[in-house]
């Protein structure tokens, strides 16, 4: 396969820019984003939240301006209704949540209660095409200990109802509420993902296959790896570097696997020690290095990501790209800092929200 296509799924919250609060105008906005062209704007489970899509995309410029016009949409639906979109992981003020109507999400509060109802969160899952799911499959087993690093790029909700959680990512901890999320184990085959699927559901745990969260799985609806270990990113530049990231991932992996490379038999355990590393410091000090399982200096396995990615990077033309990326991104730092950073300059998390909704959809984008 050539260069592969990928799209970019980004979740926002819907707040009021007098104070910073959620506002359940989902509907509401979504009805003024019909009236209009080709609306790519959806309902999530919450509605205080919207979500994204951008179509299936080759050139990283592309794609960039793809997610600049999908959050430029959003955020004209929402101001249509007195609102603001902020690329936010998590609320950074106490937040009254309401679950969006329809039968299957009401089946979710009446399964998970205040769990489901709690779940206000945004993240950023990016699509990355493959040949079979078998292809998939091995792709899965291949990038699962690298997708902590992701996680830490792209770490943005260190506010939770009101106080910093101490964590730069903590929609990843509330996420992991769900039972079938996380990381995963070896598969081996296409088989025996299927297998565990299959089973998962039969448990009648989870509602459908639609509930598997992965950190990483097969898409339902289209021929792709959807990568799920994301927050939503403040920068839209930052997403376009976790796309770019994850395709090169993909192809790596898939190298790999055509190379007869097995998998790295790392255990699970470890994977979400990593996980939880990444959630809790982000850039700030120390992840566990995917080559070793031992910490190590967050920037250091950085390096060490892109080194693992550069002949796909080079392959697929993206490599001078990424690095401008990554250095952008290490140069501003990920949300969870940029959050920080405002909150120490103004002391007021209210001016924290705006001046996010400022900087995810500028008035005029």
């Amino acid at each position: 396969m050539g260069r592969r296509s990928m799209g970019v799924e980004e979740e926002f919250l819907l707040v009021d820019p007098r104070d910073g609060r959620v506002r359940a105008l989902a509907a509401a906005a979504l009805n003024r984003c019909a009236e209009g062209e080709q609306c790519e704007v959806e309902a999530e489970l919450q509605l205080q939240q919207i979500e994204t899509n951008t179509e299936p995309c080759i050139s990283l410029s592309d794609l960039g301006r793809q997610i600049r016009h999908a959050r430029g949409q959003a955020a004209e639906a929402a101001r249509s209704v007195g609102a603001e979109i902020a690329a936010m992981a998590t609320s950074a003020l106490p937040a009254e949540t309401s679950i969006t109507p329809g039968r299957r999400y009401q089946r979710m509060r009446e399964r998970f209660g205040l769990m489901a109802e709690e779940q206000l969160t945004c993240g950023c899952h990016i699509h990355v095409e493959v040949g079979s799911d078998e292809e998939g499959v091995a792709i899965l087993d291949r990038m699962r200990s690298w997708l902590p690093t992701l996680l830490a790029l792209s770490a943005n909700s260190p506010f939770w109802q009101g106080k910093d959680s101490a964590y730069s990512s903590y929609r990843a901890q509330v996420w992991t509420r769900w039972p079938s999320a996380g990381p995963t184990e070896l598969f081996g085959s296409a088989e025996a993902y299927h297998d565990t699927v299959r089973a998962m559901t039969e448990t009648q745990t989870v509602l459908d296959t639609g509930m598997i969260y992965f950190d990483a799985r097969l898409a339902q609806r289209y021929p792709t790896v959807e990568i799920r270990v994301a927050d939503v990113c403040l920068h839209p530049d930052d997403a376009v570097l976790l796309a770019a990231l994850a395709r090169a991932l993909v192809q790596t992996a898939e190298r790999e696997w055509r190379n007869g490379e097995a998998a790295a038999p790392v255990r699970l355990e470890l994977i979400r020690l990593a996980g939880w590393r990444a959630s809790r410091s982000g850039l700030e000090t120390e992840l566990l290095d995917p080559r070793t399982m031992r910490p190590a200096p967050a920037l250091e396995v950085i390096d060490g990501l892109l080194e693992h990615l550069r002949d796909a990077l080079e392959d697929s033309g993206d490599h001078a790209d990424v690095i401008e990326l990554r250095d952008a991104l290490l140069s501003r730092g990920n949300g969870a800092r940029q959050q920080r950073e405002m909150f120490r300059e103004s002391g007021r998390l209210a001016d924290v929200v705006a001046e996010c909704a400022r900087r995810t959809a500028p008035s005029g984008s």
